[in-house]
Parts: C-alpha cells; structure tokens; sequence
C-alpha cells in the first residue's frame, strides 16, 4: 500500500472515530487532507471502499491471532494479555464495533467475513478451552453444551463491549479497557480448577481482598 493511501485510511479511521462513519464524507476526509475530492477518489473510488480497507487492516491481526492459538503456550496472564491487545485495538477502531450492526450492512464483503471469523472465534475458544484443560487450569464440562454457551458468551461480550461502554461514557481510556478486559477474563473463572483460580487470584489479587 502507497504512503498516501494508508495516509488517507489512518484519517478517515480518525474521522469515522470522532463523529461516526454516517457522518463522514469523502469530501470531509478530503478537506482533512487538504486535497480535492477528485484527488482523493483515485485511491478510493467511494468511501465504502475506505471502510473495506479500514475493517480488513483491523482485523488482520484478529485472524492471525486465531491461526496462531494452536502453537500458542497458554496461561491465564496470556490469555489476559491477548484480550488487552484485542480491546486496544478495537478502540482504535471504534467507530465499526460501536455500529455495527448498522455498518454490516454497508459491505457484503464485511458481512461474510464478519460471519465466517465469528465463527472462528467460537472454534477459538474451544481449542482455548481444551489447551487450558491439558495444562490443569480449567475442569471437565458439567454438561454437553455448557461450553457452547460460554464460548458465544465471550465472543458476544468480545463484541459489544465497545458499544454498551459507549452508552454510558465516551472516554475509553486505560482504566475501561482494564476493566473490561478483566470482566471478559472473569468469565472463565467458574469453569477454572483450583490450580486455574489460584493463577487468577494471583494475577488479579484486588478482586480477592
């Protein structure tokens, strides 16, 4: 990709940011650039693409994080730290996840690949679930689809935490992005042995004094 088209994505990403993707034109992402609209359409023909662009570059590393989980060595502080990287970049990418079910319909290309990952990540969490089985942290299932639901649990929660943060505050700072990513690793606490919990309680010993 050319300097100038990553130039006009990183501005459009920051512009979609502030005021919303339904808010910003080509012409708008065309004045922050102080180019013409004309300039800017030889590397996008509409702001649609823009958006194919944006959300791709987004989850790319979204994908790669999925492929790698098979040679990936797990622990509750890991697992902690990937949920943190994911959420990081999720704010830089806040516009799509605070619409996103007004934003699915702007691309099929989005669409299809949003459904195929989703779909992925549910595989994700079950081969996170029998990774953290074989290393003793997390015990047997009670029930044939107990896990089921806690995978769709967290992918759910995965993706509209941004959103139901947005109601109440638009700052996403350290401290919200702690804090949620606390309150998706609380998830899996119930279903941990001992040995899990007591890796937990040691990560996060405020949550038990």
């Amino acid at each position: 990709m050319t300097k100038k088209k990553q130039l006009i994505l990183d501005t459009a990403r920051n512009l979609f940011n502030q005021k919303g993707f339904s808010q910003v034109t080509i012409r708008m992402i065309a004045q922050e650039l102080n180019m013409s609209s004309g300039n800017l359409n030889y590397h996008f023909k509409k702001r649609e693409e823009i958006f194919e662009a944006l959300y791709f570059e987004m989850v790319l590393v979204f994908d790669e994080r999925v492929e790698n989980l098979a040679q990936t060595k797990v622990s509750i502080a890991q697992i902690r730290n990937d949920i943190e990287q994911s959420m990081h970049r999720m704010i830089d990418y806040q516009f799509f996840w605070t619409d996103l079910y007004n934003l699915l319909s702007v691309s099929d290309k989005v669409k299809a690949h949003f459904e195929k990952a989703y779909l992925h990540r549910i595989e994700g969490c079950f081969l996170l679930f029998e990774k953290l089985k074989q290393e003793g942290l997390m015990r047997s299932s009670s029930f044939d689809l107990e896990y089921s639901f806690l995978a769709e649990r967290m992918v759910n929660f995965g993706n509209t935490w941004l959103y139901s943060s947005g109601l109440y505050s638009r700052k996403f700072d350290q401290k919200l992005l702690a804090h949620q990513t606390n309150s998706l690793l609380s998830m899996l606490y119930p279903f941990f042995t001992k040995k899990g919990q007591a890796e937990f309680e040691l990560l996060l010993p405020d949550y038990f004094r």
